[in-house]
């Protein structure tokens, strides 16, 4: 999903360190550990103290694990985080973009922007936006990630089925789920920059609502 290689100012404890741990460090056998809850014990502590603070050796005491568990399954902070955001995007384009009532096209448009609604909700982001922005910038400057990748499968979905049902005119999938997927991306991270009054998010979310319409409509 991401390059590991370069020097990112998250300060990490060394893989070779984990090597070295005793066997009497590990409180579980590594297969028996569920994955969810070294995940969840990192999530709130990225939550409490931001991903530039936190070291794989405070993951695992935050989880009860051992460091040597840990680096069997991820090289440092930079990789757990990614994994989180996986799973935390995963969830919610799940969640947003299911559901069945209405055309195709106002499927996919209304669950487009209840993604982008509950995106710029969520807490991890907004923890991530707030210290550690520069995490964000390869998936938004550089290369597609993960949930980029995700994002475009069920956007391009949602657009075959608008078009067999009639509800979105014919053309390119691929391209027209980029440019729906690159608008949503910039209602998400940069709306909250243009809302100078309470409530302006939601005038802001209808028109990214009627832009998507006209662009999908036939």
């Amino acid at each position: 999903m991401m390059s590991q290689h370069r020097n990112t100012g998250v300060t990490e404890t060394p893989a070779a360190e984990a090597v070295q741990a005793p066997e009497a460090e590990e409180r579980r056998a590594p297969n028996l550990i569920d994955e969810q809850h070294i995940l969840d014990a990192a999530y709130e502590l990225l939550l409490a103290v931001g991903m530039r603070r936190m070291t794989m050796a405070d993951i695992a005491r935050a989880a009860d694990v051992s460091r040597a568990t840990l680096y069997r399954r991820w090289r440092n902070v930079r990789e757990v985080v990614a994994t989180l955001m996986t799973r935390e995007w995963t969830t919610l384009a799940n969640a947003e973009l299911d559901v069945t009532s209405g055309t195709a096209r106002e499927r996919l448009v209304g669950g487009v922007v209840r993604l982008v609604r509950a995106s710029r909700d969520n807490r991890m982001l907004r923890k991530i936006i707030e210290v550690d922005p520069e995490f964000l910038l390869p998936y938004l400057l550089h290369r597609r990630g993960t949930n980029t990748t995700r994002q475009l499968e069920l956007i391009e979905h949602g657009i075959r089925l608008g078009i067999a049902d009639g509800s979105i005119r014919d053309g390119d999938v691929a391209a027209r789920a980029e440019s729906v997927l690159l608008t949503a991306w910039s209602f998400a991270l940069t709306g909250p920059a243009m809302a100078e009054a309470p409530g302006q998010l939601d005038a802001i979310d209808d028109q990214l609502h009627e832009l998507l319409e006209r662009y999908l409509a036939p």
